[in-house]
């Protein structure tokens, strides 16, 4: 088994190639999308392959412990750390899941559209009509599980039941796979914190918990009566004219939103936590929201139009 290092170093493209050879004969690959590697369980697990950071890693800094991990360029635990966990889910077990690996996620999902026309074609395996669940690992910190639009009342008692929150995010690669597939998933926390900054860190202990959680799902799974858990939109469905949709937030959060940076507050909390982001707005103002939006997602909130929880918010 690969250690977790060997997962961070390389670039995206470097990545791609590597788990094509490791899963020689068992990979349907689309060049620069995706990577399916067949399974015996009928539960597919999803990471991806791209951080968001501009240079490959060089240095990699360890605590005494070596429990957290950092560098100087970014650890790219988002989505490292799900890389490292499928792999080592997939080594293990003794029925395996399906994996998939995409491309380019962190600039709007492009890996996870191109599976979905390549499904609604009719090209992929046959199998992938009998999945039961998704499980992404590609959350931020320990114990989050995040569903989107996605509102299977069981299969989020299940998933609870193995000791994961619910929570609130925007976007990940299942927010458009589920539904194609039709299919329930979620996106569970693979111990990483800051993404998407150079203080990035990874929590292995926190990192291993959530392996553990997941393997004992492909277990589950791997059973006769493991039911089917289908993909139910919730009724206010959220619409968005671009790529990131916002998922509801708790009522407490939703009636204390910043006034006037409402949207930016929902989508970053997909990256950082409630608590990070009301401290950074009580030190430096509400405009850092703006800020952290433009270093996030590339641009500015403020041409763009949503539809959020039947309200429309118009600047």
């Amino acid at each position: 088994m690969k250690q977790i290092e060997e997962y961070i170093v390389p670039t995206q493209a470097k990545l791609f190639k590597m788990l094509c050879r490791d899963y020689q004969g068992k990979a349907l690959k689309c060049k620069d999308s995706f990577i399916i590697v067949k399974g015996n369980a009928p539960i597919m697990l999803v990471a991806h392959l791209d951080t968001v950071h501009a240079e490959p890693v060089q240095v990699i800094c360890k605590s005494a412990d070596g429990n957290i991990l950092m560098s100087p360029q970014g650890i790219g635990g988002d989505d490292r750390c799900g890389v490292y966990a499928l792999n080592k889910i997939y080594e293990q077990a003794a029925k395996k899941p399906f994996l998939l690996f995409t491309c380019d996620e962190e600039i709007g999902g492009v890996g996870a559209d191109q599976l979905c026309y390549e499904y609604e074609l009719g090209v992929l395996p046959k199998e992938l009509n009998n999945l039961k669940c998704l499980i992404e690992i590609d959350r931020k910190g320990a114990n989050d599980a995040v569903y989107y639009n996605c509102d299977n009342a069981e299969f989020e008692k299940y998933i609870s039941s193995k000791g994961f929150k619910t929570a609130s995010g925007s976007f990940s690669d299942i927010s458009v796979i589920a539904p194609t597939l039709g299919v329930a998933a979620v996106n569970l926390s693979s111990g990483y914190y800051n993404a998407h900054t150079q203080h990035e860190y990874i929590n292995l202990a926190e990192l291993e918990i959530t392996i553990n959680k997941v393997a004992e799902i492909v277990d589950d799974a791997s059973t006769p009566n493991f039911p089917k858990f289908h993909y139910v939109p919730k009724k206010d469905f959220l619409l968005k004219f671009s790529k990131t949709i916002f998922d509801a937030p708790p009522p407490e959060i939703k009636k204390n939103l910043p006034k006037g940076y409402e949207r930016e507050f929902l989508a970053l909390l997909d990256i950082y936590y409630e608590k990070e982001l009301r401290e950074y707005c009580k030190e430096f103002g509400n405009d850092i929201l703006s800020e952290l939006y433009r270093q996030e997602f590339g641009h500015s909130i403020d041409n763009e139009e949503y539809i959020i929880f039947d309200e429309k918010y118009e600047r």
